[in-house]
């Protein structure tokens, strides 16, 4: 099997996760999709170097965390406005009791959000974390506790949660 149907083999099989993964970090989905379709340009660039040494999906996930911090960087909090798609999806959307926090960490700053998607989602120890966002491992724990700081006290006050204020 050549370099490029494995490269094929593996977007078949992990897209859809990098996708949910860009969403995750971005907080919608033109980002997420943005994010996942860079990401894999540059994985298809490395794919014989990242095959050969590295796990090709953390690798991607490496790429799209700073990807997502770069463009925050360079937009400095510029955001599209979406609709709601014309067609049907196969994820669930939240629930009402999560809603709330998924605004909440849309709330968050893109480098508090990425920590904890990281460190919750990807389950990645602070040394993971600091690398693959180049910055200490403190200034992780620091975005760590902030953003959880900020996601506790939104999630208890739901005006806050849901963008309304008293």
């Amino acid at each position: 099997m050549n370099d490029d149907s494995r490269f094929a083999e593996f977007i078949a099989e992990r897209a859809d996760a990098l996708l949910r993964y860009g969403y995750v970090l971005s907080g919608n989905p033109h980002d997420a999709a943005d994010l996942t379709q860079e990401a894999l340009i540059r994985l298809h660039r490395a794919w014989p170097r990242v095959r050969r040494k590295h796990d090709p999906e953390s690798y991607t996930r490496m790429i799209m965390a700073r990807l997502h911090i770069s463009t925050w960087r360079r937009r400095r909090r510029e955001r599209l406005a979406w609709d709601v798609p014309e067609q049907s999806q196969l994820d669930l959307l939240p629930s009402d009791s999560e809603q709330g926090l998924w605004q909440a960490l849309e709330g968050l700053p893109r480098k508090q959000r990425a920590v904890l998607v990281l460190r919750y989602y990807e389950d990645l120890t602070d040394a993971e974390i600091a690398e693959v966002l180049g910055v200490s491992r403190g200034t992780v724990r620091s975005h760590a506790s902030l953003g959880l700081s900020k996601l506790r006290s939104a999630v208890s006050d739901p005006a806050t949660a849901h963008g309304r204020t008293s």
